[in-house]
Formats: C-alpha cells, structure tokens, sequence
C-alpha cells in the first residue's frame, strides 16, 4: 500500500491530537515501508543475526510509538528518520550484548582499513562505529546525522537534504567529512582505547 502525498503527516497530527484509531491506521499505512527500511538496515549485518528485518521493525515500532504523540514529527520523512534512530538503538543494544556474551574470549581487532561504510560491520565494529558517532556527534551534530540517516537509514543525498532542510552539496560535505573524521577515530581507537574526538 503506497501513501498518497500528505496523508502519512494527516495521520500523524491525527496520532499527536490523539484521535482514536489513528495510529493503528498509521502503522498499517508505513508497515511496508518501515519493513523496507529494517530490510535496509538487516542488509549490513551479520548473516547469522538472530533478528530478522521483521522482528526489527515491529522492535522499532513497539518502542517509538509511545512517543509518536509528544514527538514533532510533522512529515513522512521526519517519521523515517526516527524510525532509523530506534533501528540503529535496537541493533546497537543487539552487538552489546552478544559482545557481552564472548567476553572472556580473545578481542576481534577491528580492521578499520577494510570497513566500508556500506560493508556489513562484525559487533565489535558495530560498536566502535556507534562510539565515534557518539563522538561526532558533540563535535559536529549535523554530521553524524547525515552519517546516521545515510549509512543507517539507507536515506540518498537528496532525501537527507530535504529532511534536514539542506543543499545537496551541504550533504556532500557533511558526508566527506563524516567518514574521513569516523575513519580517523576508529584507527585511533584501536591504539588508544576508544574513539576520541
């Protein structure tokens, strides 16, 4: 079922005013392309995931919609990006703990010359990755947005220049600098102990 224009953000100042039975047709109406988005993010991870894109996005949807009547989100788009933000939550708090589980074992370095920012990241680059991001974020929060809706949301260029209200080449920038300044701090990490800005 694809919306018609205007009528995901119909439904959700609907779900904000609290009108019955609003956000069980909200959740039926984006169910598609909430799953396409936990495909998305099911794709960069490990084969042997014991979440499958499914699992994800009812996982998303359970812990945002308590949200969803005092969240700002005025636009389809606004609604992906916090759907992107409880998936990359959900499979952060996933490689903790299966990294929790191997500890005692020898540490898996992480070979930041080999993570691609579209490649499938083990738990430990997972976790790096969501630490320097962290990072990134005090230093410069638009950035690790941009990185966050690109390599999490799978969002394009454009779409992330019409959430965030920027010029593509603003992106651009944003991006270039995101993945040298993410690529330093995990080299860094791996002598030193961690991501730092």
């Amino acid at each position: 079922m694809t919306p018609k224009p205007g009528e995901v953000t119909k439904l959700l100042l609907q779900v904000q005013g609290q009108q019955p039975g609003a956000e069980a047709r909200l959740l039926e109406l984006v169910y598609g392309e909430l799953r396409k988005l936990a495909a998305s993010h099911m794709r960069r991870e490990r084969s042997d995931h014991t979440l499958s894109a499914t699992a994800l996005a009812h996982e998303a949807w359970l812990r945002f919609r308590k949200d969803l009547t005092n969240a700002d989100l005025h636009s389809r788009q606004q609604f992906f990006a916090v759907a992107t933000t409880a998936m990359r939550r959900i499979l952060v708090e996933h490689a903790r703990a299966r990294s929790a589980e191997k500890r005692g074992g020898p540490a898996q370095p992480i070979r930041v010359e080999s993570l691609d920012m579209f490649s499938a990241p083990d738990d430990d680059q997972l976790l790096a990755l969501d630490e320097a991001l962290a990072a990134l974020s005090e230093l410069r929060p638009r950035a690790a947005r941009v990185v966050e809706l690109r390599f999490f949301g799978g969002f394009s260029h454009e779409q992330i220049g019409g959430l965030l209200g920027l010029e593509r080449r603003t992106v651009d920038r944003d991006w270039a600098f995101a993945r040298a300044w993410l690529l330093g701090a995990l080299r860094q990490g791996q002598t030193k102990g961690g991501p730092q800005p």
